[in-house]
């Protein structure tokens, strides 16, 4: 299921003593009413972002913060993959996520990697979902041409084993604009889809939380 949330006029109030605290109340407000809701929070999320996005000054900040907020509410894994025109950039990105303060061990894989992401954080750089299924295929190819696997026992447990990112999101989180890559095209099938139109740059605690909060409204389907 796919929601887009509109921009919000408290996303540009001057940060007062007073408006702050008005501001920290409807973010715990937010928070009070996940925790006590009877649906679940998600136990994956999934974050699409750019390279252009991390250019914003704060930008990993902000990163830092997202991954806090996630574990804080329950989460179990959070992937982000970041969009890349220019694979040149992907040394460079892949220095400065080593580097970002996360609260749990990140995995990071880049275009041409095999080897399963298996970290509380995981982090595509640039390796788009057709690219990682079709070297799936091409490792279950080779394996049923030499006999290692038998064609009839390839089915979606199989498929799944070879993939990079091997854990479906519950929520899948796009800022800036109703426009997905092919991240996880795979994995991705019944996740919840919620599009904001706040940019990375403006991102706050409680756009994460009314993503939150409006995945424990929804009612999944998982294509049925």
């Amino acid at each position: 299921m796919i929601e887009s949330a509109g921009a919000v006029t408290d996303r540009h109030v001057e940060a007062t003593g007073d408006e702050r605290s008005v501001v920290g109340l409807y973010d715990r407000y937010l928070a009070a009413r996940i925790r006590l809701s009877d649906a679940s929070v998600p136990s994956r999320v999934a974050l699409v972002t750019t390279e252009h996005d991390l250019l914003e000054q704060g930008a990993y900040g902000t990163l830092s913060s997202f991954l806090r907020w996630a574990f804080e509410i329950g989460t179990e894994e959070v992937l982000i993959y970041v969009s890349v025109i220019d694979e040149a950039v992907i040394p460079t990105l892949r220095t400065a996520l080593s580097d970002l303060d996360s609260p749990r061990p990140i995995a990071i894989r880049s275009p041409g990697a095999d080897a399963a992401a298996e970290a509380p954080v995981q982090v595509s750089i640039g390796l788009g979902g057709r690219q990682e299924f079709a070297a799936a295929v091409r490792r279950i190819a080779a394996d049923a041409a030499c006999g290692r696997l038998d064609p009839e026992e390839i089915d979606e447990t199989e498929i799944e084993r070879r993939l990079v990112f091997q854990s479906p999101p519950d929520l899948v989180i796009k800022t800036g604009a109703e426009r997905l890559s092919d991240f996880l095209i795979w994995q991705s099938v019944y996740s919840e889809l919620y599009f904001t139109d706040v940019n990375w740059r403006d991102f706050r605690r409680r756009d994460f939380l009314r993503a939150v909060r409006a995945f424990q409204e929804r009612k999944r389907r998982f294509g049925r």
